[in-house]
């Protein structure tokens, strides 16, 4: 393993055009659960799943209940970036990394310094009024009770894709552009099973496909190069 992160770090040093791929075991680190791990929020028991709960439908049929979860268990509004988040913040600095296309909603990324971040599925940081479109921050959610309502009277919805939803065209198109033109393609901390993410990595040219992951995904036989290890431990060594 120590040979593979030596090799990790030798091609990290010898590139200047890294795209970086993550998903949630990217904030595990900074303390936010992984929902497909083995004690995640997938495995809990609440009076619906959780892919029930975080559907459009869901949204519209029951908000009240959509809201109470969404509260409870997407925001972390304590959650620091991980060793992970801070290094790629450094490499975009550095010239060496291009952008980052992430997964997650949290925002962690832009707090450790990351300026050029796609988010597929949304951020929380970002809410509106689905009657008049005006904008809100994150305590319009966190520091309102049922269903958060803008000035208007409107419902305020999170930013975020939910079940049922379409991800941004403007997002696809700028992670395909991105990985198609990448030397380097990181991919880390995601087990590449949720569609139509993980079918972007099918964009990818090149020879150096990076692959760190604590468990098996569909894509293990297609990296250059295969860590299975904790991405805190890999990127650390940088």
């Amino acid at each position: 393993m120590e040979d593979k992160i030596r090799e990790f770090v030798d091609i990290v040093n010898a590139s200047d055009n890294i795209v970086f791929f993550g998903g949630a075991g990217v904030s595990t680190e900074s303390g936010i659960p992984d929902f497909r791990s083995t004690d995640g929020l997938y495995n809990m028991k609440y009076k619906y799943p959780p892919e029930t709960i975080l559907s459009h439908s869901f949204y519209l049929r029951e908000p009240e209940e959509f809201y109470r979860f969404y509260r409870d268990k997407m925001i972390y509004r304590d959650a620091k970036p991980s060793v992970t988040h801070m290094v790629l913040a450094r490499l975009e600095q550095e010239g060496k990394l291009k952008a980052v296309i992430t997964q997650n909603i949290d925002g962690l990324h832009q707090m450790a310094g990351s300026r050029n971040v796609i988010e597929l599925h949304g951020t929380i940081h970002k809410n509106h009024c689905t009657r008049c479109q005006k904008f809100y921050g994150l305590d319009a959610i966190t520091e309102s009770e049922g269903i958060p309502r803008c000035s208007c009277s409107g419902m305020i919805k999170p930013d975020v894709v939910l079940y049922e939803e379409g991800l941004n065209d403007h997002d696809i198109t700028s992670a395909v552009k991105y990985i198609r033109e990448a030397d380097v393609l990181i991919v880390g901390g995601t087990s590449l099973g949720v569609y139509p993410a993980a079918g972007l990595i099918d964009y990818y040219n090149g020879n150096k496909l990076i692959l760190v992951n604590k468990s098996e995904t569909p894509y293990d036989r297609r990296a250059d190069l295969l860590i299975n290890d904790s991405l805190g431990k890999v990127f650390g060594a940088l």
